[in-house]
């Protein structure tokens, strides 16, 4: 299979009908290192040659983390909220608050942490 069937499928499984659009973000997402903003993914399709609205791709994008397709983080103190292929791996993500970058963390320390939180707690934490 090819990526665009696989994605397809991924669209079918979730229950939402596969469009060119939503193949595309879910293409652009996947490719990418570090989450993206809605209007960097906005701009990424205008270069590919796909027509769509800015307030389209918030929909697309609001449709597929419903679906659990793509995960949107939200960063303490930015209105802006970023957005990445959900990979179904936990990940946490350092941001320097002056210029941005952004370096993702292998191996968190933090899953122990919330393994034994969630033992002496007897929660299950989800975020």
């Amino acid at each position: 299979m090819n990526k665009e069937t696989d994605y397809k499928e991924t669209l079918k499984h979730a229950g939402l009908k596969n469009t060119k659009r939503r193949i595309a973000i879910l293409e652009i997402l996947e490719q990418q290192v570090h989450p993206l903003t809605a209007e960097q993914i906005f701009l990424e399709l205008n270069r590919l040659g796909i027509p769509i609205s800015q307030s389209t791709v918030y929909r697309e994008l609001d449709s597929l983390v419903s679906k659990d397709l793509a995960v949107k983080i939200k960063i303490n103190n930015s209105n802006k909220a970023l957005y990445e292929y959900n990979r179904m791996m936990h990940k946490h993500y350092l941001i320097c608050l002056g210029c941005k970058k952004m370096i993702a963390i292998d191996n968190s320390p933090l899953k122990i942490f919330e393994k034994a939180l969630e033992k002496q707690t007897q929660f299950m934490i989800t975020d």
